[in-house]
């Protein structure tokens, strides 16, 4: 079995580049929705002619789609996500803008007929209204409030949970941006950590959860976190998980 010093040397030094969650396997598990976004996703794709994706990470999901619109847009504002997406959606003819969370589209209005998004740090619901065509699809899966609180209140100390991920605040915030909202579905999700490098390349990958997290800096509760595991099993959290599906009126 291996040691704490062995775990977080292997989990320091796994590349946390762009969405690819492979590592993972036989180290942690995720339930994931039931309504299959990546799928649902896809079959918008299909029947699109203009579309784009916000905050594509390394373009994994949307290089999944069977079959490409005429044009094929995505934002990303992690340098080393983009040049993944780059080269993951080159064949499907797509084009990768560097943009960060926060920035105004650089599109006209009206621009895209489909405009998707699996789990955005931001939403500009100004601009989603704004660039989405008359008669468009706004089609996103989005972190809910409370997610993955068990490993962030474990590092941190308990911390608030605010509206900011609240599945009815992104109601009324699209709402009042203009748009109509005609699908919202949420779901609780289980994960669970197998070990102590998992739960590092976790937070060294995915940043926002324990904010400018580092091995050193939080060495003593990964230690403390190690024995609980080896104590008493798999580390559990829950993640949060909202389906939106949001129209712009013709």
């Amino acid at each position: 079995m291996a040691t704490f010093e062995e775990l977080v040397a292997e989990g320091s030094a796994v590349p946390v580049e762009g969405w690819d969650f492979s590592w993972f396997a036989g180290r942690a598990t995720e339930q994931r929705p039931t309504w299959g976004y990546a799928r649902l996703m896809g079959e918008r794709m299909a029947t699109a002619r203009r579309a784009l994706d916000l905050q594509t990470g390394g373009g994994e999901v949307l290089a999944s789609i069977p079959r490409a619109p005429e044009v094929l847009v995505a934002t990303e504002g992690w340098p080393p996500n983009a040049a993944l997406a780059r080269e993951r959606l080159a064949p499907l003819g797509g084009t990768v803008v560097d943009l960060g969370e926060d920035d105004p589209l650089p599109f006209p209005d009206g621009d895209f007929d489909l405009v998707v998004s699996r789990h955005p740090v931001t939403v500009r619901w100004d601009e989603v209204a704004r660039v989405v065509a008359p008669g468009g699809t706004y089609f996103a899966q989005h972190v809910g409030a409370g997610s993955l609180r068990e490993p962030i209140d474990f590092m941190m100390g308990p911390q608030e949970v605010g509206r900011a991920r609240d599945p009815e605040l992104a109601r009324e915030t699209a709402a009042a941006a203009g748009l109509d909202v005609v699908d919202l579905r949420s779901e609780a999700l289980c994960i669970e950590f197998f070990d102590i490098a998992a739960v590092i390349v976790f937070l060294r990958k995915v940043i926002w959860t324990v904010p400018n997290f580092t091995v050193a800096a939080y060495r003593d509760r990964l230690r403390t976190l190690h024995d609980q595991i080896e104590r008493e099993g798999p580390f559990v959290a829950h993640s949060q998980r909202f389906l939106i599906e949001a129209h712009k009126p013709t």
